[in-house]
Parts: structure tokens; sequence; C-alpha cells
């Protein structure tokens, strides 16, 4: 059984050269250079409230989501009322508008825009700018006085005051091209002048070149990892595990570190929109070799909010794999961001010497 094949492609995260990314490495110029020189434009808009965007280098999953989630919380114990701002990918709304998780679907306003609602306000915007003005508008319950947009960091549209980069360290950049032959939205020179500090999630040694490049330009350095918090009675029974994410294989293999027997893995593309018949084969599939269905967050967010009765059978017979993030030196990043904070209070504040008045 498998799902169908949308993802990024294999031979992205393979060091060297391959056959496919020669073939793609002119469009992959061409691509990366528009994505870099946009970068360079002017913003067209500053929010009233400060923007920290969560984002990365590459095409494809590195915990933005999470991580947001993770460094909300650590805002909110501060004091503060952190909201979230996104695109909303893989809804059909345009916004701005504040999720309601009584009214909105995944098809509405995306399963990532579903999962931060949970944690706090959540604005979907097509335009960036026009979310940040909505979302500083806001007043009590939903008021917001600091703004974690989730991806964005190759949108020069919204002023941003801090840009956190994350990195994978088990793939890093991949094999360095841009994409349609690699994983990377524009070269690493261009893209890195604009990040004010890196985050490595996980283990491994694939992203060292990334961490030189940001230590050669003084930029801090914090480490994170994803931890799984799997539910009672995951591992009495052998696993069907189905997860359309931008790489499943992470999943697996979390659910093989809890203990889990895999016994079947299914891969669908990213964001995606389970039809009928694909639930019900998965459903069939679980029932007559007996095994647990177990898929992540986003996944449920998009089957218990699809229509069809189908998609509810299949949510209330899969379990999830709940994962946090845990950011190690989060009293540091947390300095940053108030440093951040002062900065632009202190560049906002009238100057010493200025006047209200009319001139003489």
């Amino acid at each position: 059984m498998s799902g169908a094949f949308s993802r990024a492609p294999a031979f992205w995260w393979r060091k060297g050269l391959s056959w496919q990314s020669l073939l793609l490495a002119i469009p992959g110029l061409i691509y990366g250079r528009i994505t870099g020189q946009r970068m360079k434009a002017a913003p067209s808009g500053k929010s009233a409230i400060p923007v920290i965007c969560v984002g990365n280098f590459v095409l494809g999953g590195a915990g933005k989501t999470p991580f947001s989630i993770a460094l909300a919380r650590a805002l909110e114990a501060q004091g503060l009322r952190p909201g979230f701002l996104l695109r909303g990918y893989g809804g059909r709304e345009k916004g701005p508008l504040l999720v309601d998780l009584d009214r909105h679907s995944a098809s509405d306003v995306g399963d990532e825009a579903l999962l931060l609602a949970e944690v706090a306000p959540t604005v979907v915007s097509a335009d960036r700018v026009a979310g940040a003005r909505f979302a500083a508008s806001l007043a009590d319950p939903a008021a917001i006085d600091i703004l974690l947009m989730d991806d964005g960091f190759q949108n020069p549209a919204l002023c941003k005051d801090l840009s956190l980069v994350l990195v994978d360290a088990a793939t890093g950049l991949g094999n360095g091209l841009c994409f349609p032959a690699g994983p990377l939205r524009a070269p690493l020179r261009q893209q890195i002048v604009h990040a004010d500090a890196l985050v490595l999630v996980g283990e491994g040694t694939a992203a060292d070149e990334v961490v030189h490049q940001a230590a050669r330009r003084g930029l801090p350095l914090y480490h994170a990892r994803i931890e799984a918090r799997p539910e009672a009675g995951l591992t009495d029974r052998p696993v069907l595990a189905f997860a359309g994410i931008g790489r499943p294989e992470k999943f697996f293999a979390s659910l093989e570190s809890c203990g889990c027997t895999l016994a079947c893995k299914v891969a669908f593309p990213d964001h995606h929109a389970f039809s009928e018949a694909e639930t019900e084969k998965l459903l069939l599939e679980a029932e007559r070799e007996d095994w647990q269905l177990v898929t992540t967050a986003k996944d449920m967010a998009r089957l218990r909010t699809a229509t069809g009765e189908i998609h509810r059978w299949l949510s209330a017979r899969t379990k999830v794999l709940p994962v946090e993030m845990v950011i190690d030196q989060q009293a540091r990043l947390l300095g940053q961001i108030n440093e951040m904070r002062r900065l632009r209070v202190f560049r906002q504040a009238p100057s010493a010497g200025s006047s209200s008045g009319d001139p003489a």
C-alpha cells in the first residue's frame, strides 16, 4: 500500500550531484536568483506590534509549527499575549481572519492554522501586511501584543523584527541546490544575511556548513529537539502508520523510537486531502490485519474537519502521536526577544530634542 507521490524527491537530500539535479540545475539557478533578488526588496508594511518570523532555508518541514507553539507558550509564561500569523496553506480562505475552531475546517484555513489556534489567537491572511494589521487591531480576549509568523522568511512584504531560521541537523540543506534541483529556496549566501538567529533542530552533522556560515556572521545559535509523547496503549499491537507531512519518514522514526512495531508505513504528500477511497483502504487494511492506526496531529486536524462520514470513522479509529518541541537555550532566546522589544520601543520613541508644537 502506498500513497500518491508529490513529496520532496529523495535526490534532494543526497550530498553531491545526481543526474536529476544536473537535469534541473538551470531551472534551479533561475528560481534561486529570482527568490534571492525578491528577498532584497524593501518591506511594504510594518506591524504595530513586534513580528518574529519562524522560517527555514529549504522547502519542506523543519518543525516550524511545533517550534512556534513552544515559543508562544514560553512568551505567554512571561506575561505576553502571543498570536500567530500564517498564510493558511491548503485552505481556501484568503483572510485576513481570526481562526475559529468551532467554525473553520482544514479546507478553510489549512491544518497548521487549526493546530496553532488551539494555543493562541491565529490569523490567516494571504497578504501578510494586511494580516499583521488585522492582528494588531484585535481586542480582548483575542488581543495580541507579539506576533509569531509561521513561515514567510523569503517574503519581504512585512517588516520582521526578528527572523529565526530552523535547520534540520539530520538533513541540512540537502544537496545544496535550489528548487527544483534541490530543496533550497534561494542560495544560502543570499538568505543568511536576512537571518537574526539559527535554530538547529535534532541531531546530526548535515547542517555543519550552515552552522559555520552562521558563526562567521555572528548569529546566535540555538538547539531544539522534537520529543514524542505517545498515548497509552500505542505499543500494545503492531501499527499502520500514515502521514501527509513534509517528511513522513521523521514521523515513522519517532514511532519506532517510542517502541512501536511498524507493520505498515503509508506516506502521502504534505497537507494531503484524504480521498474516500484512500480512507476506506486504510480502515480495511488495519481491520483485516488487526493493526492500530496512528497518524500525526496535522493529519488528524484534516481528518476531523473533513465532511465525509468515512473520514470520521477513520479519525475515531486512529491514535495521534503528539510531539513537543523543546528549546534547549530557551532563556537565552527569550533574552534576545526581550532585547528586540526594547530596541523597538527605543526606536519608536520621539527624539529628546523633538517638539510637538509648531515651529516658531
